[in-house]
């Protein structure tokens, strides 16, 4: 009997742990739980250890070829390319047969992302006008973390209608394209064409893939890792390679029914990315040391800036564009959603956490700029507050859902 009992509490965690995974918001709780739990190591006397790990020299070398980076860099430029190469195959999927692939559902949140990309961008450049450095930051709160955003919304369950998902989805998509033009133009080294040509020459190689409907992951991956290290070299960013190789994956097989590549490789990759790729790298970046920060670091024209622009900057400019558009007439507010909701969704697009610190280790981790300040005490701060204001909006504007 005792067997038999302790069998059943076996299966018993074990089913609770598989309902666990299969939540809609565990992927932004563990990303909650490796932020707090980067933050407790970074204030603790477990400090060292984080700054060693995250300092270890790793070095790969095949012949006269380097790569060689500090263990944080290769979570960046790498494990992030796995994380961009997801975004590459949702944008792809959502263009093709998706909610983009309407041009009635593009206006709204298209217009939306532009304000939300603008404004905040402009709030923070009016607080680092003065310092050419400092207002290379200007992107840090242009960005919107979709995981963490829907994560909030899952919270209201079935009470959110269909089309704030859809809205908040499609925006969130937008602004990811945004992001990655921003990269690939304002975040790059001094360029070597000699990288770039190698880039260039895996390009048809890929599209003879795609044209021929060629399955096999692992010669897309191999090119995909020749890209990778010539975009490292070249002084563009690598991640942009996981969404160049996305979009040349073929959205139906030529050999099997009713299966797409794309849609397989994105299921696939959706528990790895949300589970393992953004956990690791909130690990890697959130760990802030909070000893001697008073109001004079808070108050530093960069996290204020920052915090300012994801808090009040993504409100102001995804709102107030959405809201001239409606009433222009090019567009209308989606069934379900009133302009109280349509405010909310505007505050947790706020929520800047993953892409933000992302941006702002590409724009102060060189130069010893980060030693003046901590970009990230603004990007935490602006996050929590538009996804506290976003939460408490949605749930008193879409209360009449629930009977």
């Amino acid at each position: 009997m005792k067997e038999i009992q302790t069998q059943a509490n076996n299966d018993q965690q074990e089913n609770f742990i598989l309902s666990f995974f299969k939540l809609e918001t565990s992927g932004g709780i563990i990303l909650i739980f490796a932020a707090v739990l980067a933050m407790i190591f970074a204030n603790s006397p477990l400090r060292v250890y984080y700054d060693l790990l995250l300092s270890t020299p790793v070095a790969v070398i095949v012949g006269p070829l380097e790569v060689a980076k500090p263990l944080l860099l290769w979570i960046n430029d790498g494990l992030m390319a796995v994380f961009f190469f997801l975004v590459g195959l949702e944008l792809k999927r959502e263009l093709i047969e998706g909610e983009l692939s309407d041009r009635r559902n593009i206006i709204l949140p298209g217009v939306g992302a532009i304000g939300g990309m603008l404004v905040p961008a402009l709030v923070y450049v009016y607080f680092n006008y003065d310092d050419p450095m400092l207002r290379q930051g200007w992107a840090i709160p242009a960005a919107t973390d979709i995981a963490f955003a829907l994560g909030v919304l899952s919270l209201l369950g079935s009470r959110v209608p269909g089309s704030v998902k859809v809205f908040l989805t499609s925006l969130a998509i937008f602004d990811d394209i945004g992001a990655i033009i921003i990269i690939a133009c304002f975040y790059t080294d001094d360029i070597s064409f000699v990288s770039l040509m190698v880039v260039a020459s895996c390009i048809p190689i890929l599209y003879l893939f795609n044209r021929y409907k060629i399955e096999a992951r692992s010669l897309y991956m191999m090119v995909g890792l020749v890209m990778w290290v010539a975009l490292l070299k070249s002084g563009v960013h690598a991640t942009l390679s996981g969404v160049i190789v996305a979009l040349f994956i073929p959205l139906k097989s030529a050999t099997r029914k009713n299966f797409s590549p794309l849609k397989s490789l994105e299921h696939d990759l959706h528990s790895v990315v949300a589970f393992m790729v953004l956990p690791v790298f909130a690990f890697a970046n959130a760990g802030i040391n909070l000893s001697g920060v008073g109001a004079e670091q808070l108050m530093h024209s960069v996290p204020l800036g920052i915090a300012l622009g994801l808090f009040v900057g993504k409100q102001v400019g995804v709102f107030g564009l959405c809201y001239l558009a409606i009433k222009a007439g090019w567009t209308r507010l989606p069934t379900g959603m009133n302009y109280t909701a349509l405010y909310g969704t505007a505050a947790l697009c706020g929520i800047g956490f993953t892409m933000s610190l992302f941006i702002g280790s590409l724009t102060f981790e060189m130069g010893g700029m980060d030693k003046l300040f901590d970009e990230r005490i603004g990007i935490i701060i602006g996050s929590l507050l538009s996804g506290i204001v976003g939460y408490l909006l949605l749930r008193v504007s879409l209360k009449p859902q629930v009977e």
